[in-house]
């Protein structure tokens, strides 16, 4: 368990779309993910993402959590 400015919160909404949600408040299903670029490769290679919205996650997800996490560790 880690505090919530410490990790990003992914939803998918009832139409099946998928964003980060920086505020969280966003409604749907959500995931949160640790910011740290080890845990992000981990749930990617894992599909941990996947498992947790029964879904695919489109990779324009993934590529928006890249760059967020690289201007974070900045």
């Amino acid at each position: 368990m880690k505090e919530k400015p410490a990790v990003i919160r992914i939803f998918c909404n009832k139409e099946g779309e998928f964003g980060l949600d920086a505020t969280g408040k966003a409604p749907g299903r959500a995931a949160y993910l640790c910011k740290d670029m080890a845990c992000f490769s981990k749930a990617q290679k894992s599909k941990g993402l996947e498992r947790s919205f029964k879904r695919a996650v489109p990779p324009e997800i993934y590529i928006q959590l890249t760059a967020y996490l690289k201007t974070e560790q900045q």
